[in-house]
């Protein structure tokens, strides 16, 4: 497992890196925007990288726990419970870890003044949790993982930089345009590949998981 993690962040790292120049090149023309308006567009990417990172993380667990990666299931539908436990926790949960937490912790290193933590699935709860069932109830009948998991990296990448900009206050130094893509890069890299990849394929049959 720990090599099959290695391995998928080493993969990963590339289009990652890409996301945070696509980050920074937003940041550019965005940091100056209301919070209001960066409030609203933060609760835009953020529902919607949660519908995607269900969909991916509940498509990895039903591939593989019904035997092969293939759209057809070889031992039957997988338990709906299951996957809905699966899929909501490593969903939502990572998630928030990505697109909230970790930026909130770059918002208290750098003291910004508008700083906050939003868990969009209490804040925003009749949209985030909706979203969040939705994918794991279009991966149980259509399961797929490529494109939207490297939707959600991108969009994950965007929600946490507006989580920033919200907190910025308008201002935004030489230091921080080095520092905050750090800060998108890790907020993105470990948190996605864990709840796309590793965490679905904890809870696989051993044998399956291949």
């Amino acid at each position: 497992m720990l090599k099959q993690i290695l391995g998928e962040l080493k993969a990963h790292a590339p289009f990652t890196f890409f996301g945070a120049v696509t980050g920074v090149i937003i940041m550019i023309f965005c940091y100056r925007l209301p919070y209001r308006i960066s409030y609203d567009i933060f609760y835009v990417f953020h529902p919607v990288h949660v519908f995607l990172s269900a969909l991916v993380t509940s498509s990895m667990y039903k591939l593989h726990e019904c035997g092969r990666l293939s759209g057809k299931c070889l031992t039957g539908r997988c338990n709906f419970l299951a996957l809905l436990a699966i899929g909501y926790v490593g969903s939502v949960g990572i998630a928030t870890l990505s697109d909230s937490i970790i930026p909130y912790l770059c918002e208290m290193l750098f003291n910004m003044p508008r700083r906050g933590v939003h868990f969009g699935f209490i804040e925003k709860w009749w949209l985030v949790n909706p979203l969040a069932i939705a994918g794991i109830a279009v991966a149980y009948f259509w399961p797929k993982t490529k494109f939207p998991h490297a939707g959600h990296v991108l969009l994950s990448t965007w929600a946490s930089l507006f989580h920033i900009i919200m907190a910025l206050g308008g201002s935004l130094n030489l230091l921080l345009y080095f520092i905050i893509p750090v800060f998108l890069f890790l907020a993105v890299w470990v948190p996605c590949c864990v709840s796309d990849i590793v965490f679905p394929l904890l809870f696989v049959r051993s044998g399956d998981a291949k």
